[in-house]
């Protein structure tokens, strides 16, 4: 039985996304970048609390890295962690949770949020629980989509709420009570190709519809994001691109 979507997202979507994401250049050149920031930013930590975890993508590629972690994914919809059970059937725990109440006290040495926060009209809650579970000292891994004038009726199908742009989300991890480490645009280099997908369509379709490509274009794409990936880690910033990634850290 699926549950009713609050507004922020339809999880009608996780059983196809569950299909896609292992293989989408996507899902998979976002988790490269996320794996990188934090193992460079916050290598002492043994603690990883992912919010909105939907169907464990993300965190199961941190438990592959990092087995021997406390690693803790939440999600709204108990579609997501069913999906989530499945990929990752142990050395994760999952719990079904709203974003906007976190209940955790200083616990974790980093805790993410992975195209969440865009979700929900209440992004500043979220952010303030975050702070509140990271310990002192520890840090923050957060990615957004980018760029207003990129809002498109794709967004409205994945129920966003906006997109940012980097002022803003920099804004608010501060009123949150971060210090930023860096906010480093990403899908720079496939940005034309996005733009021309997202503003030339004229209707929503599905969310997952432009990941879903042929295995060659899948491929190219993904070649794109590991030579971009290699660019960001080298200190490159990118002026624009489709999504944002930020690192913080909770002060001392």
């Amino acid at each position: 039985m699926t549950s009713p979507s609050p507004g922020g997202y339809d999880p009608r979507h996780f059983d196809k996304l569950f299909e896609l994401e292992a293989q989408s250049f996507w899902f998979r050149g976002r988790s490269d970048l996320i794996n990188w920031a934090l193992d460079k930013h916050f290598p002492s930590a043994r603690s990883f609390l992912e919010l909105g975890c939907g169907n464990g993508y993300v965190i199961d590629r941190v438990r592959q890295i990092h087995p021997d972690w406390r690693l803790v994914g939440t999600e709204l919809f108990e579609e997501g962690l069913a999906k989530a059970r499945i990929r990752m059937p142990s050395g994760v725990e999952l719990t079904q949770l709203d974003a906007t109440t976190n209940p955790y006290d200083a616990e974790f040495d980093v805790v993410g949020a992975f195209d969440v926060i865009e979700h929900i009209e209440a992004a500043p809650a979220v952010l303030a629980g975050m702070y509140q579970a990271v310990k002192p000292g520890g840090g923050l891994l957060v990615t957004v989509p980018q760029h207003k004038w990129l809002w498109s009726e794709a967004d409205v199908a994945a129920h966003h709420v906006k997109r940012y742009t980097r002022r803003e989300l920099a804004g608010e991890l501060r009123d949150a009570g971060f210090e930023l480490v860096r906010v480093a645009s990403f899908v720079s280099l496939l940005l034309p190709a996005m733009m021309a997908s997202r503003l030339l369509k004229k209707d929503a379709g599905n969310v997952e519809e432009e990941l879903d490509m042929a295995a060659p274009l899948n491929k190219a794409c993904y070649a794109a994001m590991r030579f971009e990936g290699a660019l960001v880690r080298a200190g490159v910033n990118f002026p624009a691109g489709g999504s944002l990634l930020a690192v913080a850290r909770r002060p001392l």
